[in-house]
Parts: C-alpha cells; sequence; structure tokens
C-alpha cells in the first residue's frame, strides 16, 4: 500500500516546519552531546585537551567545507530529499560514533560524517520553510523554527550529561543517533517540496564564482562576514569547552554542568532574539531605514564581552551563571539582525550565496577556536581560553561600527539601482 502527502492540505504547511523543527532538534543535540560527553571521551582516550580541541575544530572543517555546496544545490534539487539525506547521514554518525574503538574511528564518525551531514541540512531547511510560507506567515514559521535550536541544545545537553554518567557516553549517542535515524523514516514518508500549479520557467541560475564576486564587492558584506566570524569563534570554544570548564571548577556531575552551561546563555538568548527583533523591526519603522539595526548589534556585543571574560574567570557559580545568562540575553541583539542587514545590501538573486559564504569563512575560521582553548588550557589553563574568546568577541564591534558609519547607506543605495 503506497502511503502518500497531500501537500496542498491547510495545515501542511506547518507540518513542515514541526518535522523541520524535530529534525534540527536533534541536529543540535547530536552536535552539543560530544561537547557534554568530552571528558569522558578523553578519559577514555588518554587525550589531551588541544587533542580534543582538535577534534571538534575538524568537526566544524568538515561543516564548514560542506555548506556553500549544499547551499549553492539547495535551490537546483529536491529540498526535502536533501534534509533527508541529511538527518539521516548525521544520525547514523552518531549512531556508530558510540562504536568508535579509538582516536581514529572516532574522528571518522565525528567528524566526517556528523560534519557532512550536518553541512548539508544548515542552508536547505529555511529554504524549505520559505518555499510553503509567504510573507504573511514566513516570519512567525521561522522564529518559531529557531527555538528548536535552544531547546535542543539545552535538553540533550541535560540528558547526554545523565546518560553518561549513568549509562557511559557511548549510550548517548546510541539513544540520540537510533531516535534520529527512526525519525528519518517518517521524515521520509511525510516531507515533501511543495507542488507548483504550473512549469515555472527556466531561469538562468547566478554561479558559486558570481555569487563570491558580488559579495566581496559590497564592504558592509565584509564587515559583517567579519563580526559574524569573531561570534563564531566565541561561540564554538564556549560551547566546546564551558561543559568541561563548569564540571572541573565546581565539581558538578556531567549532567548538572551540561545544564548549567547550556541553559542560562539558551533561555536568554531566546529572549533576546525576540526582544531585539521587535526593537529592530521598529527602528527600521520609524527611521525607514535599516542602518540603526547595526547600532542595536554593536550595543549586544558591547554588552555581552565582559559577560564572555566573567565566565571563564570567576570562581563563584552564581556569578557565572548571571555571566551565561548575560552572554544569552545581549548575543541575541546580534543574532536577531545579521541577516537582515546582510540581505539589504545583497541582491535577492544571491541570498542563499550570501549566507553560505558566512558560513564557510564563519565556521573555517571558528573551528580553530576549540583547538586554540585547547593548546590554552594544557599551558595556562582554560579560564585564560575565555579572556581571549572575549577580545575576538568584542573585535566584532570594530567592524559593526565601521560598517554603519562609512558604509552601509551607500551599499544600502546601490543594490535598489
Amino acid at each position: 500500500m503506497k502511503i502518500s502527502t497531500d501537500t496542498s492540505k491547510p495545515f501542511y504547511k506547518w507540518e513542515v516546519v514541526i518535522l523541520l523543527w524535530i529534525a534540527f532538534f536533534l541536529n543540535q543535540g547530536d552536535r552539543q552531546a560530544f561537547n557534554i560527553v568530552l571528558p569522558q571521551v578523553q578519559t577514555l582516550f588518554g587525550a589531551s585537551d588541544s587533542t580534543m580541541g582538535f577534534i571538534a575544530a575538524l568537526f566544524n572543517v568538515f561543516y564548514a567545507v560542506v555548506v556553500p555546496f549544499a547551499g549553492f544545490y539547495a535551490d537546483r534539487l529536491s529540498r526535502s530529499k536533501m534534509i533527508i539525506l541529511s538527518t539521516l547521514i548525521f544520525s547514523s554518525a552518531t549512531l556508530f560514533t558510540g562504536f568508535a574503538g579509538g582516536i581514529v574511528s572516532f574522528i571518522i564518525f565525528r567528524c566526517v560524517g556528523m560534519g557532512v551531514g550536518q553541512g548539508i541540512f544548515g542552508p536547505t531547511y529555511m529554504g524549505l520553510i520559505a518555499q510553503y510560507h509567504d510573507s504573511t506567515t514566513r516570519g512567525r514559521a521561522m522564529s518559531f523554527h529557531q527555538t528548536s535550536s535552544y531547546i535542543g541544545v539545552v535538553v540533550c545537553s541535560v540528558l547526554a550529561g545523565y546518560i553518561a554518567d549513568h549509562l557511559g557516553w557511548q549510550y548517548a549517542c546510541y539513544i540520540f543517533g537510533g531516535l534520529g535515524v527512526l525519525f528519518t523514516g517518517w521524515m521520509a514518508i511525510r516531507l515533501k517540496d511543495k507542488k507548483t500549479a504550473a512549469p515555472v520557467q527556466k531561469i538562468e541560475q547566478p554561479s558559486f564564482k558570481d555569487g563570491l564576486s558580488a559579495f566581496f564587492r559590497v564592504p558592509t558584506a565584509i564587515c559583517m562576514l567579519i563580526a559574524f566570524t569573531c561570534v563564531i569563534f566565541t561561540i564554538t570554544g564556549y560551547l566546546t569547552w564551558m561543559p568541561k570548564y563548569i564540571k572541573e571548577t565546581f565539581d558538578l556531575s556531567t549532567a548538572s554542568a551540561g545544564f548549567h552551561s547550556m541553559f542560562w546563555t539558551n533561555i536568554t538568548a531566546f529572549a533576546g532574539v525576540m526582544i531585539g527583533g521587535t526593537i529592530a523591526d521598529r527602528i527600521v519603522i520609524k527611521r525607514k531605514s535599516g542602518a540603526n539595526r547595526l547600532w542595536l548589534q554593536v550595543t549586544g556585543i558591547l554588552l555581552a564581552a565582559p559577560c564572555v571574560a566573567l565566565m571563564g574567570i570567576s570562581q563563584n557559580m552564581i556569578i557565572v551563571c548571571i555571566s551565561l545568562a548575560g552572554f544569552g540575553l545581549f548575543r541575541g541583539l546580534f543574532e536577531c539582525a545579521t541577516y537582515p542587514v546582510l540581505y539589504d545590501v545583497i541582491s535577492s538573486k544571491y541570498y542563499s550565496l550570501s549566507s553560505a559564504i558566512m558560513i564557510l569563512f564563519g565556521f573555517s575560521i571558528g573551528a580553530l577556536a576549540p583547538w586554540i582553548l585547547g593548546i590554552i588550557g594544557d599551558t595556562m589553563g582554560l579560564s585564560k581560553g575565555f579572556i581571549i574568546l572575549a577580545a575576538v568577541w568584542s573585535f566584532a564591534s570594530v567592524a559593526l561600527i565601521l560598517a554603519r558609519l562609512k558604509f552601509y547607506n551607500k551599499d544600502s543605495i546601490l543594490i535598489k539601482e
């Protein structure tokens, strides 16, 4: 008996969002589980901080390399099939990571398998949501979907820590990976591309070279790329090492360290994105320009910088939790405006490519953060590494200020001509 999916039903467009929400929840959960069980893996393999940091960096390298190709082909192939393939690859890689018997096999499953699988997912899911949701529902659909990232990191951090404490880190991989493989089967039945009522006239698609050229001719886009890279570098370093740092500093269980290191930041980041998005939209309406979104981002960067330093050097658990919460809240002010600012100065036909370029450079350079912090951890202690992260984070504000004062107005006018 053949099971069919009626994509024309009114609710189906929200079913698509729900399916992608769950897939992204598993995506973020599989990624974060490694950071939570890192101390157990490190002990098993007898690896140094720098070695574990290098492994975390390799994952980001593979992720970053795959992203631009996935973004380039997202508009040319079936988005739903790419999502299904992506989820199957990263879930299977997570499952088999639990069977890794040494560093080499661990790297193959964790870095290559998960990096490729999640790299395909990144630039594809937003296109599928936009395919089903027009301007009347797109904002709500994408905002709802984004909550899966924050919830996935928090919930899966706690679950991975609890499973690791009671069963061993391998079982976190078995459970998360197995659930993902099972869910892939359901998506294969229910997730479909939207059918068009009539054949669409084929138009010439911009090449990757055209996208690169269009991006790097725009000074504001370059400034946004620098700021985005600084932010990703900091966030990648924090996500990798904060669970271990807080566990060792305050002698917590793996589950408790996973909860505190991720909960306070992600719950306030959700609030920061929602508040910042509302403020930014009102500024645009009032000023009839998106230029002041950059000031909102600068404010978020400068307020979050001391929080990054404090959460790594304070010996008081309450202060660390407050710093984590502050980092998340002010980080949200930056994240809510990143792509709106970029799309103000980039032609619409290069949206997917420009997003892929941002992710490529951001995660390629950001991939170095876990390794650098691991080296610092071996020599001077991880607390010194968080001071470095705070400095890198602060540098993002320089690029944003430059864009606001010198380039944005000219670039946004040129794109309209």
